[in-house]
């Protein structure tokens, strides 16, 4: 997908917002991990049901989707892809901290922390402590 189309928001990718593409780049620059992309995936758990996840990979998967703003890949499984589609990633410093937040649509229920949700087909009984 051309960078343009990510950065101005598909529908059925990932968007990342210009303040997390920075962010991403630094730490992949800080790392040494130039060419590396950023893994969007969502686990079970956390006291909605799905826990939002982040990793830095070399490669994407054979089945992943990968979608590309500002020269950062984003690699996504097909099974997170149902539950992020849509969602935008930003990166958020202010005097409370800084990190990483996901604007979900598709996300019903979300807990305090904001790492955790729960989609219109998640299983509602699956549910557990913040992390």
């Amino acid at each position: 997908m051309p960078e343009s189309e990510a950065s101005l928001g598909v529908s059925e990718g990932i968007t990342l917002r210009p303040g997390a593409v920075d962010k991403i780049t630094s730490l992949l620059t800080e790392r040494q991990l130039p060419e590396h992309g950023l893994r969007v995936f969502v686990a079970g758990g956390g006291c909605s049901g799905l826990q939002y996840r982040m990793a830095f990979e070399a490669q994407p998967g054979p089945m992943d989707n990968v979608f590309e703003a500002g020269g950062v890949r984003v690699f996504v499984d097909p099974t997170s892809l149902m539950h992020l589609a849509g969602s935008t990633v930003d990166y958020v410093d202010n005097l409370m901290g800084g990190g990483f937040k996901i604007d979900n649509p598709k996300a019903v229920a979300s807990c305090g922390c904001g790492h955790s949700f729960r989609t219109g087909g998640s299983d509602e009984n699956t549910s557990g402590g913040c992390s």
